[in-house]
């Protein structure tokens, strides 16, 4: 399987890893060599509830014996894409109420943006230096690391970049400002915090001129940081919410989400305003909503600040400069690139997967399922602070 694997599918980096996968359960991964893997890495952010979680997969196989795909998106009433809807409504804040529904964080990001577009009637777009977003042209565009745009140049116009945290930037959002979009929590760059009140005064700025803010919360989102979305941290709602990543257990999902009033300016002049074959596909909308509903009773977002001191108390050496981000959503900084893929690669020795951010290499990522017990808190931080030890 590992040769066929290099052979027939495409490839995006020299180096895949190409691990033979049997099957997973919990919060471990099963090789096809015997060996249990502790996932510290929840398919980078995507594995909310970890891996087979039995509501999840109870949830596809009740709505695979009724039926799959029906009709293309929007057209017919099916129960489950409804009640995730309705429940997502019902667990956001105000004005956030009407949800549409795609395949990916990225489509939804792409979605976002010609929904601000299309309100507003403006055609600027103000994102963020070292923000990612995605990879579809849209999505690429917004990203802001140029190493990995310039090769697929040009992509969208109008796209101007502020720095995170730089309230002296708010002068470049104006009343040509269509939207800004931004992560509550920035990613690839490493887990980066908002500083202070930045996003109520980021809130107040594009108020002020009439642009929209769109908040990118497909990792931070689904209780990873002990809200059900980061934003709730931080005193504000944005006017178009992005999810995607663990708001489906594991499944391929996405969506966009906002007002009534902002998102129907997509059903007309000219109507169809964003077309999705497979977006609301019944059987990814029943694993969505059941991970939702998970997230929601379980307890599970108010263990997260516990579990995050835990991995803050046992995550130190003295060759970890600092850690980043907040909940299960951790960023170890280990110096250089070359030792951060050393270590990752000791630990996968020693029974541990653990990952790095796509563009600062020198963070480690932690981002496990959110049930992960205190006691495999334990047991991979051990295995972190021995590769640590036995790496140079």
């Amino acid at each position: 399987m590992n040769q066929d694997f290099f052979k027939y599918q495409a490839q995006t980096t020299p180096y895949a890893a190409g691990f033979e996968v049997e099957k997973a359960e919990g919060s471990y991964i099963y090789g096809k060599n015997g060996k249990a893997y502790l996932d510290f890495v929840a398919g980078v952010s995507a594995n909310t509830l970890g891996h087979s979680h039995p509501k999840v997969v109870n949830a596809i196989k009740e709505q695979a014996d009724k039926y799959l795909h029906v009709m293309v998106y929007g057209e017919y009433a099916q129960e489950k894409p409804v009640e995730l809807c309705k429940l997502l409504a019902e667990a956001t804040p105000e004005p956030l109420e009407v949800t549409y529904l795609v395949n990916s964080g990225a489509e939804a990001i792409d979605g976002s943006l010609k929904l601000a577009k299309r309100y507003t009637g403006r055609e600027e777009i103000i994102a963020f230096k070292e923000a990612y977003h995605g990879n579809t042209h849209g999505a690429l565009s917004v990203a802001g690391n140029e190493v990995h745009k310039r090769e697929f140049r040009p992509l969208l116009p109008m796209v101007n970049f502020i720095e995170f945290n730089n309230e002296n930037d708010f002068n470049k959002i104006t009343e040509k400002t269509a939207c800004v979009i931004v992560e509550t929590i920035q990613g690839a760059a490493g887990f980066i915090m908002p500083k202070d009140n930045y996003f109520i005064q980021l809130k107040k700025r594009c108020e002020e001129v009439g642009a929209l803010l769109i908040l990118d919360e497909i990792q931070p989102g689904f209780g990873r940081t002990g809200k059900l979305f980061a934003f709730e941290h931080f005193g504000i709602v944005p006017d178009i919410l992005v999810m995607g990543k663990g708001m489906g257990g594991g499944v391929p999902v996405g969506a966009f989400m906002s007002s009534k009033e902002i998102m129907s300016s997509l059903s007309h002049s000219p109507k169809l305003g964003h077309i999705t074959t497979f977006g609301g596909n019944p059987l990814i909308a029943a694993a969505s909503l059941a991970t939702l509903k998970e997230v929601l009773e379980s307890g599970l977002m108010e263990e997260t600040d516990k579990k995050e001191k835990l991995f803050r108390e046992l995550l130190v050496h003295p060759k970890i400069k600092n850690v980043n981000g907040k909940g299960l959503m951790l960023a170890v900084n280990l110096g250089s690139p070359e030792y951060t893929l050393k270590v990752a690669s000791r630990c996968m020795e020693k029974g541990l997967i653990v990952f790095w951010q796509l563009y600062r290499n020198e963070y480690m990522r932690i981002s496990p399922p959110l049930t992960i017990s205190e006691e495999e808190i334990r047991k991979g931080c051990a295995i972190i602070l021995e590769a640590l030890n036995e790496v140079e």
